[in-house]
């Protein structure tokens, strides 16, 4: 129970360092999706990696040349949704979420909060960590395919052209009441 033998102990550090070497090699190849901002399927693939890792680590009953296709096999299906992904934008919604507008031109928007399980103190707490203290200077809050908030203040607004692919920008574009002055405004 506390120690089995060298030979354990010995296949662990050569079978692990090589499995270890074997990963690094496999998220290079798989390119700089792997290891970016993760949705939800990033996530799944980043766990199964790391457990993977482990079971060839501590595992006899795995080879080392089984844990090695079994990373290949997590990075090609992470290749080909991140390819099916972004060719055909209508099947990207299975593999991520769209981004929600959480809070237009200083009004909370609180059926997108809802939607999304978010309480106004989280909003409010994002947009104090981006050191806005009026919610009325805040012309948008996203929450993010990643799950972070964007906070984008009135000054930083512009034409508002990276608000594009967010669901409710409606509220931006004047379906909101807006008189027409301001950002955003055509």
């Amino acid at each position: 129970m506390w120690f089995d033998g060298w030979p354990q102990l010995l296949r662990i550090v050569v079978v692990g360092a090589a499995a270890y070497a074997s990963l690094v090699v496999c998220l290079r190849v798989s390119g700089k999706r792997t290891l970016a901002q993760l949705n939800v399927f990033d996530f799944v693939v980043t766990v199964a990696l790391g457990s993977t890792l482990a079971t060839i680590f501590l595992s006899t009953d795995v080879s080392w040349a089984e844990g090695v296709t079994a990373f290949g096999v997590l990075a090609g299906l992470q290749l080909l949704v991140a390819w099916i992904s972004s060719r055909w934008p209508r099947v990207r919604g299975v593999f991520t979420a769209e981004p929600a507008l959480l809070l237009a031109e200083g009004r909370i928007r609180h059926e997108a909060l809802r939607r999304n399980r978010l309480t106004e103190s989280e909003l409010r707490q994002a947009v104090r960590m981006q050191g806005t203290g009026d919610l009325s200077r805040v012309e948008a809050v996203v929450l993010e395919t990643n799950g972070k908030l964007s906070v984008i203040t009135s000054s930083k607004y512009g034409d508002g052209s990276a608000l594009e692919d967010v669901r409710g920008l409606a509220a931006l574009r004047g379906d909101s009441g807006r008189d027409g002055s301001g950002p955003g405004a055509p």
